[in-house]
């Protein structure tokens, strides 16, 4: 953490737990009787209740979206570049929520948490999730919380398909939708890279079919393999080129097998880190949500017969470099959402970054985004002093 904190920094912040002991029904037919969500907060609830905002996260994202949670973190959270005073969801104006999804891995409930009916560790028996299940998770949190409207639900990539499912399956519950870097269902392509990434963890000789945690073990190497292959997607030719072109580490080539080039030893070490503090079993999960993905799918591939139900005005958010969910699909998105009647506005934000773009600070970006909340922060406002 910086030795003096920004202004625009939302500071130092605890995350807090949320148990239910009220059973979920999911989408794959069983029930979780019990469970637990981790989420933390930014800024004031107002007296009524309207100016929340739901944060939804990617794969790999979780609960601590900005600010810090030790004063010696090296790191602020994920989306700390957007969300705090002054900045594109400004917490003097909004109330944040960003929730842990269940079967994650940073303390909601999740194949790393014990079974209650067993006594053992989930593992691979915890149920398959979808984004629907998902969304209804958050809307008990919403409702523990006295939150019976968002002002906005927001998310990219992964957090973008949370998005829409709020928008189709509880309309009333939402007044405005980001969708940022997101795709109303995944390509062939898209699923391909997710079973490769999947092959790679299941092939690991420590991952004993899930049940790794018993044996003391941890599958590294297909978790450092199935990260190598995903940050490469999240990545555009043209930020690796910049970043690395064909730099060696050292002055002539080595004529082996070992690290010689500067990406490869990137790419190695994005695998490490990440091998040792994500869960193979999440992993596998959150993937397998993503390829399920597909409203269009449950109403004959017409998409905006999907969407019909939302009530909601939109924000759609693309990347002009971002290969892994092309602008090409987020202008399907916006050209189904109006062919359904809905109020859309459509950005498409040039980036050399790809994917991870959205995550990252961006003029035009924050221009977009900040103007589109600012709007609703106004309207919050508005509303509040004509029922005060």
């Amino acid at each position: 953490m910086p030795e003096t904190l920004s202004s625009t920094s939302v500071g130092l912040v605890t995350p807090q737990v949320a148990r239910f002991d009220t059973p979920l029904m999911l989408a794959c037919g069983r029930e979780l009787p019990a469970f637990e969500l981790v989420y933390e907060t930014y800024g004031t609830l107002n007296e009524t209740a309207s100016n929340a905002i739901l944060i939804c996260h990617a794969l790999s994202g979780h609960h601590h979206a900005a600010g810090y949670h030790h004063i010696d973190d090296r790191k602020p959270g994920w989306w700390d570049a957007h969300i705090g005073p002054g900045k594109s969801i400004d917490t003097r104006r909004f109330f944040v929520i960003a929730v842990n999804n269940l079967g994650g891995c940073h303390g909601s409930t999740g194949p790393s948490s014990e079974n209650p009916a067993t006594g053992r560790i989930w593992g691979p028996d915890f149920p398959l999730m979808t984004v629907t299940d998902w969304v209804n998770s958050q809307a008990m949190l919403a409702d523990r919380l006295g939150i019976a409207r968002f002002a906005a639900v927001v998310g990219g990539s992964l957090g973008g398909m949370q998005v829409l499912q709020w928008a189709m399956s509880l309309p009333e519950r939402v007044a405005n939708a980001v969708v940022v870097a997101a795709t109303p269902r995944l390509s062939a392509q898209n699923i391909a890279f997710n079973e490769v990434a999947r092959q790679a963890i299941r092939s690991d000789p420590e991952f004993f079919d899930g049940w790794y945690t018993e044996h003391q073990t941890l599958p590294k190497q297909g978790l450092r393999l199935a990260r190598m292959v995903g940050h490469i997607t999240y990545l555009s030719e043209h930020s690796m080129g910049a970043r690395f072109g064909r730099d060696l580490r050292t002055d002539s080539l080595n004529y082996g097998y070992d690290v010689e080039f500067e990406v490869e030893s990137y790419l190695r070490y994005q695998g490490d880190t990440f091998s040792t503090r994500f869960d193979a079993n999440t992993y596998l999960l959150m993937t397998k949500a993503l390829d399920y993905f597909d409203p269009a799918g449950e109403h004959d591939d017409d998409l905006p017969k999907a969407l019909s139900t939302a009530t909601c005005r939109f924000l759609v958010v693309s990347f002009t470099t971002d290969w892994r969910f092309a602008p090409a699909r987020s202008r399907e998105l916006v050209d189904a959402l109006l062919r359904a009647g809905k109020h859309v506005s459509y950005a498409n934000i040039d980036s050399p970054h790809g994917h991870d773009a959205f995550l990252l600070p961006n003029e035009r970006y924050e221009a977009v985004l900040g103007g589109f909340m600012m709007r609703i922060a106004n309207d919050v406002e508005r509303a509040a002093g004509d029922n005060s």
